[in-house]
C-alpha cells in the first residue's frame, strides 16, 4: 500500500508539473531551411537533361566595368532559349559563331554575357537557370576558339525583363542571353 501511495504521488506531480507547462511550437521554418523544390516543368524536360533544383546562389559579382573598359550596345542580338532549357539551339548558333568571329578580330575586346529568364519559377530557380544559359553560351564561344578570358557571364534570372506582359510571346523574349560587349580604351 505504501508503495501504492509513493506512485500516486509521483504521477500526481508529474501531472501536474506538465499541466503547468506551456506548449513550446518550434518556430515557422524560414525559407532556407525548407526543403529543396523543383521547377514544375523540370519534371518534364527531355531526357538526358540536367535538372535544376533551388539551392542557395553564390554570391553574383559586381557588374562594374574596369576603368580600362567602355560599354559597346547593340552590336549582337539576344540568343533566346527554349522553356526551362539551357541549351544552345540550332538556329540561334549563327549568333554565337558571329560574336566568337568578332572577339577573335578584335582582341582588346571583351563580352559580358547576361543570363535571362521569364517571370514564372522561383527567383532562386530562375537565377541558377540563367547562369546556366550563360555559361553554355560561353562554352559555346571557347569550343569556337575564343579565349575564356574575353568572355564573361553573370545570370540576372527573372529579373531584368524586357517584356512585362504574362504571355507566352512575352515570356519566350525574356528567356534569353544578352551580349554586352566591351571594348579596351
Amino acid at each position: 500500500m505504501k508503495r501504492f501511495i509513493i506512485l500516486a504521488a509521483f504521477v500526481g506531480l508529474v501531472v501536474w508539473g506538465c499541466a503547468s507547462q506551456k506548449a513550446v511550437t518550434p518556430p515557422p521554418q524560414s525559407q532556407e531551411m525548407q526543403p529543396q523544390q523543383s521547377h514544375p516543368e523540370a519534371e518534364q524536360s527531355q531526357k538526358g537533361s540536367e535538372k535544376i533544383t533551388e539551392q542557395p546562389m553564390a554570391k553574383i559579382e559586381s557588374t562594374e566595368l574596369p576603368s580600362t573598359m567602355v560599354e559597346i550596345s547593340g552590336v549582337f542580338k539576344d540568343i533566346l532559349f527554349d522553356y526551362d532549357k539551357y541549351d544552345i539551339r540550332e538556329d540561334e548558333k549563327r549568333i554565337l559563331k558571329a560574336v566568337a568571329d568578332y572577339l577573335r578580330k578584335n582582341t582588346t575586346h571583351k563580352v559580358l554575357i547576361e543570363g535571362h529568364c521569364d517571370e514564372r519559377g522561383t527567383s532562386e530557380y530562375n537565377l541558377a537557370l540563367a547562369d546556366k544559359r550563360a555559361k553554355a553560351a560561353k562554352d559555346f564561344l571557347v569550343s569556337l576558339g575564343v579565349p575564356s578570358s574575353f568572355v564573361d557571364s553573370i545570370s540576372y534570372g527573372k529579373e531584368r525583363p524586357i517584356c512585362t506582359e504574362h504571355s507566352e510571346e512575352c515570356w519566350a523574349k525574356n528567356r534569353r542571353d544578352h551580349f554586352v560587349v566591351l571594348k579596351g580604351k
